[in-house]
């Protein structure tokens, strides 16, 4: 049996047995009845074979209706109840940035360490995972921590977990996306809190993503619009992320990590109100890696207009 190695873990297990239960009685019933009928009614016997009464007929087909309706909604229910407290991600939760591509995942943490098809993690400490592609659908699962989320390309996708016991759990792709796809694994490593310091403060350290990105912003020539000394008209930065934007089309929309991927990669696609369409596209010009550490610049613009580093 797969260890609870998150707090998902057990909610999980509880709607799964519950369900193995549910389904067991249910075949337990059906099973009786087709055993104790084939028995009463097999040929030779003198069981009366006519018709049921109306009343009963319409009594039963609405009874078995209605039970059938009733557990299908308590299921329902049940599972909405237990799933949806995971939806609601940490906001004090270690960010940790995913790039998945055929066939390995990519891994960046804040401090700026990186690795390739493996992960580690502190032990009692919300991991909040933004994660995307760099190529086709790929899905991130854990079968310890009873996690499981598609990774699309042109797109972020988050998740999150919080493990409660050390060890070593293995990471699947769990959505078919070529040829070595069985090969596409890693590693979750849990750590006490301490050592995962430790580990941390031994790896070798590049930019965080916010100064990597700040880099990319005047070596793509970002700043020379949107920079502190730009004089060419072009929105402001600052505190962008999560804010409304008004369009040109009179439109709103939440400047989330989706809206800012989609003005690097697609800019005419939503144009800010009283501004022109004359950014060029970055699409297939920043790699991946690039894009996300540019939204990640962004979203750390707090008051200021963008400053290039």
């Amino acid at each position: 049996m797969l260890p609870e190695a998150s707090t998902l873990a057990p909610a999980v297990d509880r709607i799964f047995w519950g369900l193995v239960a549910l389904s067991v009685v249910i075949m337990a019933i059906v099973g009786g009845l087709i055993l104790t009928f084939a028995i009463k009614y097999r040929r030779g016997t003198k069981a009366n074979r006519g018709p049921l009464p109306d009343i009963m007929s319409r009594e039963v087909e609405i009874g078995w209706t209605v039970a059938t309706l009733f557990v299908a909604l308590f299921i329902f229910w049940w599972a909405a109840a237990a799933q949806l407290p995971h939806f609601l991600l940490p906001k004090k939760a270690l960010e940790i940035h995913v790039v998945a591509k055929q066939w390995m995942w990519k891994v960046q943490h804040p401090e700026g360490v990186r690795e390739i098809d493996a992960l580690h993690v502190p032990v009692g400490v919300p991991v909040k995972l933004e994660m995307t592609s760099q190529d086709v659908i790929h899905s991130f699962g854990v079968p310890a921590f009873r996690i499981k989320q598609d990774v699309l390309p042109g797109r972020y996708t988050s998740t999150w977990f919080e493990a409660k016991e050390v060890g070593d759990y293995h990471l699947f792709c769990t959505e078919y996306c070529g040829t070595d796809h069985a090969r596409m694994t890693g590693t979750i490593t849990v750590m006490e809190p301490e050592a995962y310091a430790r580990w941390l403060a031994e790896q070798p350290h590049g930019e965080d993503l916010a100064g990597e990105g700040a880099q990319l912003f005047t070596a793509l020539g970002c700043s020379a619009c949107h920079g502190a000394q730009a004089r060419v008209p072009a929105p402001s930065l600052a505190n962008l992320y999560g804010s409304q934007v008004v369009l040109a089309d009179g439109n709103r929309v939440t400047a989330d990590e989706d809206y800012l991927r989609e003005s690097i990669e697609r800019p005419e696609a939503k144009v800010t109100a009283g501004y022109q369409s004359t950014m060029p596209s970055y699409q297939g010009v920043a790699s991946e890696e690039q894009v996300v550490a540019l939204v990640a610049y962004i979203k750390s613009q707090d008051g200021k207009r963008s400053q290039a580093r």
